[in-house]
Order: structure tokens, then sequence, then C-alpha cells
């Protein structure tokens, strides 16, 4: 029999690269009038108009290859070794001056607004317009289709752009490390996410950031640190934010140029065409549009915000600005995961309670809020739709506590979600200071006493609080298991909690030897870490679950720069 089969050479260098290039932003939207197509534009200024500004990266001294993510490689169809190519290297760590035709030599960086919680900031700005706000020390390189999908390709830490307000546009080592890694690893975990192209840092360019002592646990860094630079390369459909179409329904609501109500339009045109084409229907009117685009929002951000909860992830800083407008985690920063429950968890010292772990969903719908906003100016006073837009934004409370209940119910193995085993569960995780990703993981293999799930303690549970357990286990396990009492039903649903419950999460102690080491450029840690966190919810070998999966030690308790950090850029 002939295999009539085909295969792709996957690619492996530079110009074949290039023929993938689409840059639907570029060709669409317009560029800030006052830029100039050369992008030599790395001061602080006033943006008034524009979807964006041309600007050249300012590459790396000396730059060295750390890692790549081979998952996202295979996904693009590139080849490995095209990652360790002088050109790859060269481009993504911030050299745009020798690309092959037909890609761009310039990079774009874009404006947004800031929103803190539903409250519109301007003082964040250096100029008290809110015309200086954006991105700093981002921007993109390259937009292509490959794979069947449309990807941006944005470097982290390329340099000052015009939204720097002062700051020298770099990006740390740690920084670049953390969100390399935790990008794939929440996508191993199934979280709709940014993706991470590759790792680049300078040998020679350093920066000085506020840091803490080793052995401090004081909730603010203490002296500056000199930090060797990095480029991380993350990768998305795109990279509108919330922020940005705030941005720009600000300028349209109160009329500061001709030309703001099309520029808002469009920007919302493009999003609909570059992340919702499948779920809105474009033969209808703009504004019908705008109600599917609303609606599509909605859903895929109550459904993150599901994902979040179940697998212990806190963004620490869920302004408008660091909320995609495509529906996925974005902006790595003063992230971290719930490592001993509370449901208050807060990694960033800044962030206070309202960006805590629970209180997520609620800081999910401040942003949707803002982004219904952002569409309202575009439906010309039309009562009738703008009232169905308010139905849609008042229903998302709703469709969040549907979808995180549904989850509760899943983590469990339960059919239905039951709210009293839920809270008291709740309880009994927070009287007994278990630690998150053990305990559901422990819990996915069915104990039918307290000695099943006691390696996720961190607290020793007395005669009283093994008792109150062993009740909360056995009323878990009668509707868990309801009529699987034989083996096939017990090991399915063993299976399927597992599915949900990941075995490997991350955590911070395990991490800062990695990016300490990375800064010799020993990437031993980086490259085993790869391995672990994408496969989160694999068994891996006994000496991988020795060392990653177990109670954080006590001496990382409180530890300045890893149980809380007040920066981490």
């Amino acid at each position: 029999m002939t295999d009539t089969s085909m295969t792709f050479d996957k690619i492996n260098c530079l110009v074949d690269f290039a023929d993938l290039t689409d840059y639907s932003l570029l060709d669409t939207l317009s560029p800030d009038p006052q830029s100039t197509e050369a992008g030599d534009d790395h001061h602080p200024r006033q943006v008034f108009s524009g979807h964006y500004v041309p600007v050249k990266p300012t590459p790396l001294k000396e730059p060295m290859y750390l890692a790549h993510s081979k998952a996202l490689f295979d996904e693009l169809g590139f080849d490995d070794s095209l990652a360790q190519t002088e050109a790859f290297i060269r481009l993504f760590s911030g050299d745009m001056t020798q690309l092959p035709a037909p890609m761009k030599k310039t990079g774009w960086a874009t404006g947004y607004a800031l929103s803190i919680y539903g409250t519109e900031y301007i003082q964040q700005c250096p100029f008290q317009t809110g015309n200086g706000y954006g991105d700093g020390r981002a921007m993109s390189v390259v937009e292509l289709v490959a794979g069947g999908k449309r990807w941006e390709m944005q470097l982290k830490g390329g340099g000052r752009t015009p939204y720097c307000r002062g700051a020298d546009g770099r990006a740390v080592l740690r920084s670049s490390v953390r969100e390399f890694l935790a990008q794939e690893h929440m996508h191993a975990l199934g979280v709709n996410t940014s993706r991470s192209l590759s790792l680049i840092m300078s040998q020679t360019e350093t920066v000085d950031r506020p840091w803490y002592l080793e052995g401090s646990t004081s909730e603010n860094p203490e002296i500056l640190v000199t930090n060797p630079v990095a480029i991380t390369t993350r990768v998305a459909p795109s990279f509108i934010r919330v922020g940005q179409l705030e941005l720009f329904a600000r300028r349209a609501r109160s009329h500061q140029h001709d030309k703001a109500m099309p520029e808002l339009k469009a920007l919302v045109q493009h999003l609909i065409e570059r992340e919702y084409s499948p779920d809105v229907d474009c033969s209808q009117p703009f504004a019908a549009r705008l109600l599917q685009l609303a609606k599509a929002f909605g859903q895929r951000l109550a459904s993150l915000m599901a994902n979040w909860l179940r697998v212990g992830y806190c963004q620490g800083n869920f302004n408008s600005d660091n909320c995609a407008a495509g529906g996925f985690t974005l902006d790595y920063g003063p992230f971290g995961f719930c490592e001993k429950f509370d449901p208050m968890f807060q990694p960033w010292t800044g962030g206070g309670q309202h960006f805590s772990f629970f209180n997520q969903p609620v800081a999910a719908f401040k942003n949707f809020e803002m982004f219904c906003r952002s569409l309202a100016p575009l439906m010309a006073d039309d009562t009738t739709q703008i009232k169905t837009l308010e139905t849609i934004l008042n229903d998302f409370p709703q469709q969040v506590d549907a979808r995180v209940n549904a989850m509760w119910a899943e983590k469990l193995g339960v059919d239905t979600y039951d709210s009293e085993l839920v809270m008291t569960l709740f309880t009994l995780m927070t009287r007994t200071q278990v630690d998150y990703t053990i305990f559901f993981r422990e819990l996915s293999s069915l104990p039918e006493d307290v000695s099943g799930i006691s390696k996720s303690f961190y607290k020793r549970a007395d005669d009283a609080l093994s008792n109150d357990w062993n009740n909360w286990l056995a009323a878990w396990r009668s509707k868990a298991l309801g009529s699987a009492d034989n083996t096939t039903g017990r090991d399915d649903l063993s299976a399927r909690m597992k599915k949900v419950n990941p075995k490997y999460t991350w955590r911070e102690w395990l991490i800062v030897p990695a990016y300490q080491q990375a800064a010799s450029g020993d990437t031993t840690l980086i490259d085993e870490l790869q391995q672990v966190l994408t496969r989160p919810y694999d068994e891996q070998s006994a000496e991988i679950e020795e060392k990653y999966y177990r109670l954080r030690p006590d001496e990382f308790m409180r530890a300045g720069g890893i149980s809380h950090y007040s920066c981490s850029s």
C-alpha cells in the first residue's frame, strides 16, 4: 500500500520564517501621525491619536540564547534548531536591522488607558492626560500566520518607547525567566494564555532594581540589586487589551479629536477579525456585532476566572490594562500560585485584597464593565442596543458563578455543585492550612480517611480536626462515588479528577534557583522546570516527585521575593 500522506519540512531558517509574515494590524490600523516610519522614538512623549507607534527595539548587548518553547515551536511548525540560529537570536534580542523581506524592520508599541477596579486613572501618566500610558518596554516585532492561526510576537524588555515614562525599557532576567516558564505552564494546565517563544539574555548589560536581602521577611525590598537584562518573546493572537479599547473610547466620548470615533470603531473591528471571527456574524449590522462581541468576551472571561481558581493562579494586578480583550491570561508580572490555601492570597504587596485569589471574578467584572463601556459610544445612543449591552454586563456575575460552581464540582468529582459540601471544605482547608494543589491531587485518589490527604497538611490535625475531616470525606465520597462502588467506577472517577487537578504547580521557591543559575548562563534548572511544568497532570519520575511534589519549607513561608514581592520587573 502506498503512503499518500504528505510531510512538511519544519522551518529552520529566518528566510522561511519571513514567508509566514502577515501584518494585519499595520495594514489595517493607523499609525500615530506624529511618529516616523524609521521608529527612532525612544523618549517619553504624548501620543494623541493613532493605533500604534512605529518603534525600533533597543538590541541587547552580547545576546545569549537561554531557552525556547519546544511545544510552541512544534505548533508553529518551527524546527528546534531555528532557536539557536544567529538570525533568530538577533531578531528576538531586539536587532531588526538584517531581516529578510518581506519582514518589517521596525516594531510597534500601543497606547492604552488604566482602570483599577473600575476606576479610571491618569495620574500614572507623566503628562496627567492619559496620553503617555501604554507599552513602555514591550513592542511587537512580527505578525504571522502559522498552523492555521494568526500570531503576534512581542518582545518584553525590548527597550524604551514613547510610553516608557522615563524608565529604561528593560526587563531583568528574574522576571523574564518567570514569564517564560509561567506562560507555558499555564498552557499545559489548560488555561487560555499568551505563550512563550524564546528567552534571551545579555551577557554584559545590567540594570539596577530594588529587591530583597537574602533571608528577608520585609514587605518591601531593602536594596538595589544589579540584574542581567533579558528579553522573553511572548506570543498571542493579538495583544489588544481592555485598556486599549478604553483609551480610544475615552477619546471618543470626550471628542478629543475628529478621528476619535473612527479610530475606536476601527480598533473594535480589528479585534473582531483577529480574535472573534467564529463568534461574531459579520453579516449583521455593526451594533448587533458589538453585542455578540460583548457576549463572547464575557463567556471567555468567565471561563478564564474558573480556570484561574481551578489551578490556584492569582494575577495580583488585574487592571484593565492587564486584561486581554481576547479573554486570555496576559502580562505575568506580580503573579503567583496559591500554595498554602488562603482565599485572600495576594502575592503582590501593592495589589490589595480586591485583586486577591478568590476576589478575581469580581475584578473581572470590573474589567468587563470597562469593556462594555468602551463599546457603548459606537452604539450611537441607540437605547435598545445599550439596554441589551447593560443586560449582558449585569448577567456576567451569574455567568461567572455558574462557571466557578461547575469547576468546583469537577474538581471534587461530583455531578452537581453542593454549596454546603464546598463551604465546609474551604473551612477545613483553612483550619488545616492545606497545600492547595497537593490536597486536590491527593483527593483524586479517593481517600477513605484523613490519612489519605495528610500529605497536604502544613498543620498537624488533632483528633477533633481529624474527625471533622473524616466526616467531610464520608459525605464527599457518598456524593462522588454514588453507585460507582465497583473498582472500575472508582478508577474512572479518579482518572477524571486527575485531569483537572494537577500534580505539579508553580512553586516560587523552586523557581528562584533557576533564574539565579541562569545569570551565569547555566540553564539546567530552566530546562528541568520546563519539563516538569509542561506536564503538570502526569505522574513523573520518583526523583521529580520528591523534589517538586512537596510542601513549602518553613524558611520560605514569609520570605521576601518568594512569598510576596513588591515588583518583579
